[in-house]
């Protein structure tokens, strides 16, 4: 193994080097002088463990049209949004639901393993290339869950949350996936 001492460094090693990690986050963290506060100490940890997702203002203007008070699933809408999100470095389907459901829980929920599998007896699993197809399987999960919920009496907006925690005491055998 080289290290410092048992190799002869050339000066321009010391000038010239191309470092790029997470390049637009580094820059902004490199430029921060205020107090931290947890925003940024959370930037931190994002750019730490490499998850920081940076979204375009076209993807945030189109979240933003959805609103807290909407009640009704605006498929049209989702489907851009979610295409947006997709497309968007760092950000997979239960991160773009965790957004959405964020942003309204009346109308959307996370989707993730446990609760896929409790409502649907299926595994979750999907082709992360087929934008397209994450966005048909993610639009009837909602549906199913919304099936569910009104059969079993269960409350929509917190159903994730609710079903995440059955799937854990009903199925702690069953291994995740990660």
């Amino acid at each position: 193994m080289n290290t410092l001492e048992s190799i002869r460094i050339a000066k321009e090693d010391l000038f010239d080097f191309d470092y790029n990690y997470q390049a637009e986050l580094t820059n902004k963290l490199d430029e921060v002088k205020s107090d931290f506060d947890q925003d940024i100490i959370n930037e931190i940890v994002l750019w730490k463990v490499n998850r920081y997702s940076s979204i375009s203002s076209e993807t945030l203007r189109l979240i933003n049209e959805i609103k807290n008070t909407d009640t009704v699933l605006d498929k049209d809408l989702t489907r851009k949004i979610l295409k947006s999100l997709l497309e968007s470095k760092g950000v997979r389907l239960a991160m773009a639901s965790t957004i959405l459901r964020f942003k309204n829980p009346k109308i959307y929920q996370i989707i993730d393993q446990r609760v896929y599998r409790f409502i649907t007896g299926q595994e979750f699993k999907y082709s992360i290339t087929d934008i397209d197809g994450q966005i048909d399987l993610y639009l009837n999960y909602l549906e199913i869950l919304k099936e569910r919920c009104e059969k079993y009496q269960i409350d929509y907006e917190m159903s994730d949350r609710i079903i995440y925690q059955m799937d854990k005491k009903y199925n702690k055998d069953l291994k995740i996936k990660y």
